[in-house]
């Protein structure tokens, strides 16, 4: 039934949760997983107030930080893509920058995905938690076609 599951993680329990029920849901149905980690872009710096060799320099820098950080979630996520493997799970990495949603909506179309599990965060309590969901699960859900799972990252 789903030939490909798009998995995005933050590299969090959450995303662990969301991973586990890919998994089993992948067994049953052949499929294989896409794990995504998206790193969010820094804001850019308002380079009007600074001189030009400030600008550049706070540029390279940003680059590099983004850089080391993609470094250190592709190695961490790896942990994610092997616990696939042990399952007998053909599973794909990717670690991109950029917007969440954007991101994650890019290759929902460009990989043809048929599933996306997903965990959500709830900041709110009581009734109103029941009625929102947070931004990049409210733009997922809006902009695609394919079904989406959200895991309650406060539930288990």
């Amino acid at each position: 039934m789903y030939d490909k599951i798009l998995v995005s993680h933050a590299g969090t329990s959450a995303g662990d949760l969301a991973l586990e029920h890919a998994i089993h849901i992948a067994k049953s149905s052949s499929s294989e997983i896409i794990l995504l980690h998206v790193i969010e872009d820094f804001p850019h710096i308002p380079v009007f107030s600074l001189h030009v060799s400030q600008a550049a320099k706070i540029k390279k820098e940003i680059a590099q930080v983004t850089e080391e950080m993609k470094l250190v979630m592709e190695k961490e996520m790896e942990k994610r893509v092997k616990t696939c493997t042990k399952n007998g799970i053909k599973s794909y990495l990717k670690v991109v920058t950029g917007l969440p949603a954007e991101e994650i909506l890019k290759i929902v179309k460009n990989q043809k995905i048929d599933l996306i599990v997903m965990a959500k965060r709830r900041k709110l309590k009581g009734i109103k938690s029941l009625l929102t969901l947070g931004s990049v699960s409210r733009k997922i859900i809006e902009n695609t076609a394919c079904p989406v799972l959200m895991m309650d990252a406060e539930k288990k």
